[in-house]
């Protein structure tokens, strides 16, 4: 018998969202990995928010919701306000129930610079890399290193001289034409964003405004154990490549992988000084910093394997985790969405290794 196709609707409903999300949802181990971590948290958090006044939003939904944002690519916070919305996984996950109202969007950019001066992304990425280390899962010997280029949220029109004192062009989306003249970062600056800098990657890609983000990764199951983002200069991979090694703490014998762009003598030196085995690609076009002191030993090879993995990091934070194009201005925030984007990264890898 066929039934009619009429919308039937209730004034009451028993339903949660706890009961919409199946047993088996693959969300669930992270969920509670997360509540584990911002749990600990807390007494962070009571430090950040006046002790009286106008009860806030959870920071705790607040920072689960932006997980939520990397995980299912979604581009921008209001469209992550509206799957909350009518989304019983997104409310479930960010412990938000069915009669909650949606705060307004305006929420993130008042508690964006709170978190910021709490340095409460760091704080959790290193007791998520915590975890992982309890679970047996990181390296403590073997690592390695890559940075990649981010577009940062800056057009090439708004790349002008830093002199330019003339009246502003007419029109929204006006016409320029640039072609053939020099455009230097000691000449030039962006209007939209000044810390983003013309640069460019390799010999055969165009040169962008963006960020350096730079990637630490144990060789062990490919997890992040440093993030950091930094302006894109022609030093700056090398020089965030020592300040991450400097931040695993210890004088250990290490290992260190990365393509050939850090073949340098003087980063391989450097590497070598702070008791760290240089397993670098070798840069055959000039006098490489790598000899046989180095190549001769079957864990180079290894090394040589193993570092290609660094690139499934930037390619799910680019394709998934929406920093292919940043949508934020300046170095601050840019670093904040960078790591917040890893640490979604590590919560999906803990989970896949089944520990959570």
């Amino acid at each position: 018998m066929r039934s009619k196709d009429s919308e039937r609707t209730s004034m009451w409903t028993t339903l949660s969202p706890e009961e919409a999300v199946p047993s088996d949802h693959p969300l669930r181990p992270i969920r509670a990995m997360v509540n584990q971590i911002l749990a600990e948290l807390s007494p962070e958090f009571s430090r950040l928010y006046a002790r009286r006044g106008r009860p806030s939003i959870p920071p705790e939904r607040l920072l689960r919701a932006l997980l939520l944002q990397a995980f299912f690519s979604i581009r921008s916070e209001p469209l992550l306000l509206e799957q909350l919305r009518y989304n019983l996984l997104f409310r479930w996950f960010v412990g938000i129930g069915m009669e909650d109202r949606i705060w307004d969007v305006s929420t993130f950019s008042k508690n964006r610079e709170r978190f910021l001066n709490g340095e409460i992304s760091e704080k959790f990425f290193a007791k998520l890399v915590a975890v992982a280390r309890e679970a047996n899962l990181v390296s403590d010997e073997h690592f390695t290193l890559d940075g990649s280029l981010l577009e940062a949220w800056a057009s090439h029109k708004s790349f002008k001289p830093k002199d330019d004192d003339g009246p502003p062009t007419p029109g929204r989306n006006p016409d320029v034409d640039f072609k053939g003249k020099p455009r230097r970062n000691d000449t030039h600056q962006s209007t939209t964003d000044p810390q983003a800098l013309l640069y460019r990657k390799s010999s055969n890609t165009p040169a962008v405004l963006g960020y350096l983000a730079n990637a630490l990764m144990e060789n062990r199951n490919g997890l992040i154990v440093g993030i950091n983002t930094t302006q894109a200069t022609g030093t700056a991979e090398r020089e965030a490549a020592l300040h991450l090694i400097d931040s695993l703490g210890g004088n250990r014998r290490i290992t260190l992988g990365a393509d050939k762009g850090y073949d340098a003598a003087e980063f391989v030196d450097a590497l070598r000084e702070r008791n760290v085995t240089p397993h670098i690609a070798q840069n055959t076009s000039r006098r490489s910093g790598i000899d046989k002191r180095t190549t001769r030993h079957p864990g180079y090879e290894m090394s040589q394997r193993k570092r290609k993995r660094v690139e499934e990091i930037f390619g799910w934070g680019k394709t998934v985790g929406n920093i292919r194009k940043l949508h934020f201005h300046g170095i601050a925030l840019v670093a904040e969405s960078v790591r917040w984007t890893s640490i979604a990264y590590n919560l999906l890898r803990i989970r896949n290794l089944g520990v959570a």
